[in-house]
């Protein structure tokens, strides 16, 4: 990615439409991918973020502080070109969803479980006519396929942009069921985050807190905040 080797350039960064989307100018120029795709966004919106990263940069080009540009440049060079695929291999996560994976054990567990998650599992139901069934164990069984069908319609709705954010929403939860919820307005990103974290944090109440664990689901936190950013903005 030669692109991230070069010192700045450029005095500003700018948004022009472009076609059905907006393009990212540098002093007029049109930035490219790694790929080398033009970098032309769904929505004036997510095209101002990227361009806020770019006026941000200093005398060298930092990728890990452009996480909007990083996001994109996944959207058009990766998932753009196998879209289906993509949405078929998030799609196939509510038939392992982690609401449906319940503790038979000990009683506080299971019951906060059963009260945070049955919800989300109602709401599914009632929105998208998908029942999914919570098991006890971890052991797989598989959802009824007419509930996965109609989830997987839903995914497979959704453009190159907002499956790239929807890809951390769904791997990061482990729950196809939640991350609908965030982009549908269901439920707000870090409410989202805290329920896929319920077993994590039972842990942490009964053992303490391990610093290192705690370091890395920050980081994981902060993507996936990121990720219903990205996803909001690509869809306005």
């Amino acid at each position: 990615m030669s692109e991230w080797a070069l010192k700045r350039f450029w005095k500003d960064a700018t948004v022009e439409p472009s076609g059905p989307g907006f393009a990212v100018k540098l002093d007029g120029r049109g930035v490219k991918t790694p790929a080398k795709t033009p970098l032309v966004v769904p929505t004036e919106g997510l095209a101002d973020a990227v361009a806020a990263e770019w006026r941000a940069q200093e005398e060298h080009v930092n990728p890990m502080t452009m996480p909007f540009t990083r996001m994109s440049n996944s959207a058009l060079d990766k998932v753009a070109t196998q879209r289906a695929e993509v949405a078929d291999m998030l799609a196939a996560y509510g038939d392992s969803d982690l609401l449906c994976y319940r503790a038979d054990r000990p009683a506080g567990l299971v019951e906060r479980q059963n009260e945070s998650w049955d919800p989300l599992l109602d709401w599914a139901s009632e929105t998208y006519g998908a029942r999914l069934e919570p098991r006890i164990g971890v052991m797989h069984h598989p959802q009824p396929s007419e509930a996965l069908a109609r989830l997987a319609q839903e995914v497979h709705g959704q453009d190159a942009f907002q499956l790239a954010a929807f890809h951390d929403l769904v791997s990061m939860s482990g729950s196809l069921v939640l991350a609908l919820a965030v982009i549908r307005g269901h439920r707000e990103a870090e409410d989202a985050w805290r329920l896929s974290r319920i077993d994590e944090t039972w842990q942490e109440e009964q053992w303490g807190i391990d610093e290192e664990a705690a370091e890395i689901a920050a980081l994981k936190r902060n993507e996936f905040m990121h990720a219903a950013r990205f996803h909001m903005l690509s869809s306005v």
